[in-house]
């Protein structure tokens, strides 16, 4: 059977990029004059990597070549690659080597009832996103902390469809650009494991014709394996609060993930996700309507993703 040709695209793609984040001095080189090219040529990768510059050009080409792991290490030393991103250049090779699959099983993306149970009573924010990033669950304090999903319609209730394309959304989260990168990261992860999936290829589509900022950052194929880390909130009445995240996989593979946002006991930020707390409950004794919808929020069962 025939190679998949999308995991040898997605390797081209990624080559090039980190070609062109390189530059001559880098690497020892001298610039010399007028480069016409942003980043290293072709011909200096290959020359580098031992390789010949026909069969590099052909690996960017995403044409069918199946390099060796001693050629995806040489290339990985002379493109200066993180552990990240050797990681993702090895995964990418060998989807790439593997024959093309005829039919791929994508099971609907669902989140256990215990799971949904377990938001509803959480006492910090905490949601339950997809492989695509796609916000499947979600508690009421995370709806203080983030908006209120209800107010976008379920296609368009994404982390990054948010963030570039809700106002509200990117004035709540100041180090945006960071976090689109962090998210773009995540995508590029499940993009790696099934890279013509349709859910993947219809967001990238929509947010490539719908955002210059993306195609931007996307174009970078910055990939990180990220588990945990600090991010930057601003609510419109509390203010700023710092809080550390973790995410946590649920059962299935790939499966949901949830992330859990705390602020170490007793300190301001902690102060502030108490004073979200109370804004909540003061806002739900004043309409218990809202409190409901927000409760559904985090226990209905919405139509699953693929």
């Amino acid at each position: 059977m025939a190679a998949d040709h999308s995991f040898a695209r997605e390797l081209g793609d990624f080559l090039r990029a980190r070609r062109g984040r390189l530059s001559p001095r880098d690497v020892g080189l001298e610039p010399g004059p007028r480069r016409k090219v942003t980043g290293l040529r072709r011909e200096e990768i290959a020359l580098l990597a031992g390789l010949s510059t026909d069969y590099y050009q052909r690996m960017e080409q995403g044409r069918d070549v199946r390099p060796s792991d001693n050629v995806l290490d040489d290339l990985a030393t002379a493109l200066h690659l993180d552990d990240d991103e050797r990681r993702h250049l090895f995964a990418l090779a060998q989807a790439a080597r593997r024959p093309q699959r005829v039919r791929r099983r994508r099971a609907p993306e669902r989140v256990p009832d215990g799971t949904r149970q377990l938001l509803a009573t959480m006492n910090t924010p905490a949601v339950v996103l997809g492989r695509h990033l796609d916000l499947l669950a979600w508690n009421t304090l995370a709806e203080e902390l983030f908006g209120d999903p209800n107010q976008q319609p379920p296609e368009h209730r994404n982390m990054l469809t948010s963030l570039f394309h809700d106002p509200e959304t990117r004035m709540r989260c100041p180090d945006w650009e960071a976090t689109a990168l962090q998210y773009i990261g995540m995508l590029r992860g499940a993009v790696v494991t099934d890279p013509t999936h349709p859910r993947a290829t219809m967001l990238i589509g929509e947010l490539s014709i719908r955002s210059a900022d993306f195609r931007r950052l996307w174009a970078r194929h910055e990939v990180r394996e990220t588990v945990q880390g600090t991010k930057l909130f601003r609510h419109p009445q509390v203010g700023e609060i710092t809080v550390e995240w973790g995410s946590y996989p649920l059962p299935g593979s790939p499966g949901p993930v949830m992330f859990v946002y705390t602020a170490e006991p007793g300190s301001p930020d902690a102060e502030r996700l108490q004073l979200l707390a109370s804004l909540r409950a003061a806002r739900t004794r004043r309409d218990p309507d809202d409190g409901r919808a927000a409760v559904e929020g985090a226990v209905r069962r919405p139509g699953p993703v693929a």
